[in-house]
């Protein structure tokens, strides 16, 4: 993306919460797609999405900070978004999209959640049941059908377990060991805001170089976006040079 298109959806993003920002990423990662059409998505998919955008946008380091949740311990490490990219497979948005069990009787299709099924779960009282209902496309015993909210517990756990193994990058879960007590940690990796808060320091930052360099030569804002980042940072240096 060229740096004033980065800089808009930044802006965009500014007055929206959590759940308009991570449409406005995707939207970035995929310009060409429908843009009403992206909630729909399975949830992987647009995580793997977003990580393609983060590698492109800022490269392959990701720096991590997380509190052991047993001694407290603040632990920094990295992560390479390449193999991030490559444990959860390349998004050609042509994979399966419904996932389906037959055993002991049981015969029953699910649909992968998408990222508008869980907004739209997580507003109900209980979320779990709201998301089985909403993605259950049939199920039936012995050729009988049998509603969502009848299924019994291990149908559903064989569910969960046929969505996990379909769309892996829907739960981006790290497993950490603290270097001082040696629990484990788990948190889960929220792609979506690691990637806005990289955006929010990158754009605050271009604007202070806009600002010092319209100061010093008088240039316009789409002149300076349009200089190359290495151009930009040449001029910068002459400046404090002066």
């Amino acid at each position: 993306m060229a740096a004033a298109d980065l800089l808009a959806t930044w802006e965009a993003g500014l007055g929206e919460a959590s759940v308009g920002r991570a449409l406005l990423l995707h939207r970035a990662a995929r310009p060409d797609a429908d843009a009403a059409a992206l909630p729909a998505l399975p949830v992987g998919e647009r995580e793997a999405d977003l990580i393609t955008l983060r590698r492109a946008l800022f490269g392959e380091r990701m720096e991590v900070r997380l509190a052991c949740a047993a001694c407290g311990q603040d632990m920094e490490f990295d992560l390479d978004a390449g193999q991030l990219a490559g444990s959860l497979g390349e998004s050609d948005g042509r994979g399966e999209r419904v996932v389906r069990i037959q055993e002991d009787g049981w015969d029953a299709e699910f649909r992968l959640p998408s990222v508008a099924d869980l907004h739209t779960a997580a507003r109900a009282a209980d979320p779990r049941a709201a998301l089985l209902a909403r993605c259950l496309v049939s199920a039936a015993h012995d050729g009988t059908a049998v509603p969502a909210a009848e299924l019994p517990a291990p149908v559903q756990r064989r569910i969960a377990e046929a969505v996990e193994a379909a769309d892996p990058g829907a739960d981006l879960t790290l497993n950490v060991a603290c270097p001082e007590c040696g629990a484990a940690t788990r948190a889960e990796l929220d792609i979506a805001s690691y990637l806005w808060t990289e955006l929010d320091s990158w754009a605050r930052d271009l604007l202070l170089d806009v600002h010092l360099l319209a100061t010093a030569y008088g240039w316009s804002e789409p002149e300076i976006l349009a200089l190359s980042p290495l151009r930009r940072r040449y001029y910068l240096e002459l400046c404090a040079d002066v």
